[in-house]
């Protein structure tokens, strides 16, 4: 009786468990983003982002080194507040986006380094190149919205070096800063 109470306990116990809990990432309401920033002749910061992009993730704060996140960019939507500028960027001096139209991020390991900053490593494909990049994470908060829903914020940066990825120089500049605004929604 003994082993069948201890089986019934244990079986209890694995059904209450939490899991991470999958979320898409919120584009549709707009909270979230992918920005960037690259000096300007080294004199100023031209600021811009990626009005298109997608991803989803998982996330369990007792649990962060299981945590995943994959995120999908159309390089296609870059958004630098400046038509001809856009234009050139996309060309194939650039981003050439007939031919790399997608840009990836699929993380491999989460680091939780305590007071919800994380590290975040992943793949990062860009340019037709993949390369790991770390993301610098800061958990916003969770909780809770008022829809009925759940959601969880981070906020990251990250710098990119541009001949990592075969893009040339912008201008004077060899890096890029990307920040990165992701809210989720727990799906059901």
């Amino acid at each position: 009786m003994k082993k069948i109470l201890t089986a019934l306990v244990a079986s209890a116990a694995l059904s209450l468990s939490v899991s991470a809990a999958d979320y898409t990432v919120d584009t549709r309401g707009a909270h979230a983003s992918v920005n960037f920033k690259i000096k300007h002749l080294g004199y100023s910061w031209l600021t811009g982002r990626f009005n298109k992009f997608s991803g989803e993730f998982s996330y369990d704060a007792k649990k962060v080194a299981d945590s995943k996140i994959a995120i999908n960019i159309d390089t296609t939507s870059i958004d630098s507040n400046h038509a001809e500028r856009d234009k050139h960027l996309k060309s194939s001096d650039y981003l050439d986006v007939s031919k790399f139209g997608t840009a990836k991020f699929v993380s491999k390991k989460v680091t939780d380094k305590g007071n919800d900053q994380l590290a975040i490593t992943g793949d990062l494909t860009l340019h037709g190149v993949t390369k790991s990049i770390t993301i610098d994470a800061e958990k916003i908060g969770e909780g809770k919205d008022p829809w009925g829903g759940y959601r969880v914020g981070f906020s990251g940066t990250t710098v990119l070096t541009l001949k990592d990825f075969g893009i040339p120089n912008v201008g004077s500049s060899s890096e890029v800063l990307m920040d990165l605004q992701i809210e989720g929604i727990r799906k059901k």
